[in-house]
């Protein structure tokens, strides 16, 4: 079984408060660390939260406002700094290669680290043994990515008793069979659905970025375990959210309950909001299964099963 776990870096929109840093998602699975958005000041972030700058490591932008790139240029000086040799690759819309390489010209910094910058298109943008990145775009004032974190099928449950009546010795052999592989024992070869059940599910993540609710994005994070939704408003604000295009509590707790997410948590509030928990019910009496974010929380994800 793999961990996973989300960490929210930032959970303010536009402008930080004294209790919220600006728009970033931490993904940490299996020893590797997926960042979604990048909002000013977020290196200040990574202590607080125990994670390492020298990691395995890639970074998907949402979009290039700057409540969610500007801190990217941070972020790379402070890994320049502490030394990091690790590559990095970082991921977003068109215009995000200028915008590095012409503020890392003028800040005048150098890079410790190979950096990859990789445009991102609607649909796969990067495909592991086990997991794939999606990209959908959202509506808003830009072009703006949400993206998902969706783990492939897992093999079925291993029945260490059917394993023993076909002779496979413990150890190594076990090992490979659970993880799918066909194993050969006195010449004779033992296929893994011998002795796995039915396949299982993956985890599915997905952040939103900042957009309107659209058939779209509701098409996007179908069946989600946990969807990450914006909220920049809530419902006294409504008139707003339409004309700025982002989404009040509701209208995210709506889109994910028709869309059976699992868990929602909410994010990117506006600075006007000093506490949003008054506004909790706005949302969960739509989608009980509901967290209002805040700075340095920590979400676990469990496996469907």
């Amino acid at each position: 079984m793999t961990d996973l776990k989300l960490i929210f870096l930032g959970t303010s929109a536009s402008i930080p408060t004294t209790r919220r840093g600006l728009s970033s998602v931490a993904i940490l699975r299996d020893g590797e660390l997926f960042l979604f958005d990048a909002g000013e000041g977020v290196q200040r972030s990574f202590p607080k939260a125990k994670i390492g700058f020298n990691r395995k490591m890639k970074v998907f932008i949402t979009h290039l406002h700057g409540d969610h790139c500007v801190g990217l240029l941070g972020l790379l000086q402070t890994m320049s700094m502490v030394q990091r040799d690790k590559p990095l690759t970082v991921y977003g819309p068109r215009g995000l290669v200028g915008f590095l390489r012409n503020n890392i010209r003028s800040l005048k910094f150098g890079l410790t680290f190979p950096l990859d910058v990789k445009i991102v298109r609607e649909g796969v943008v990067l495909e592991a043994e086990d997991y794939i990145i999606k990209a959908c775009i959202g509506k808003h004032r830009m072009k703006n990515f949400a993206y998902s974190l969706e783990e492939k099928i897992r093999p079925g449950v291993f029945d260490p008793k059917t394993a023993k009546k076909l002779n496979v010795p413990e150890g190594i052999l076990w090992s490979k069979l659970q993880n799918g592989e066909t194993v050969e024992v006195n010449g004779k070869k033992i296929n893994p659905n011998l002795v796995l059940g039915p396949s299982r599910k993956g985890r599915k993540i997905v952040i939103s970025g900042d957009t309107r609710p659209s058939a779209t994005i509701k098409r996007f994070i179908f069946g989600a375990d946990l969807a990450v939704l914006e909220s920049t408003y809530f419902d006294d604000h409504h008139e707003k959210a339409k004309e700025n295009l982002h989404m009040t509590a509701r209208e995210a707790a709506e889109m994910a309950s028709e869309a059976g997410v699992n868990q929602l948590a909410l994010t990117h509030f506006s600075s006007r909001y000093e506490d949003v928990q008054p506004y909790l019910s706005q949302a969960s009496d739509i989608h009980p299964n509901l967290i209002m974010a805040e700075d340095f929380l920590v979400l676990k994800v469990q496996y469907p099963d």
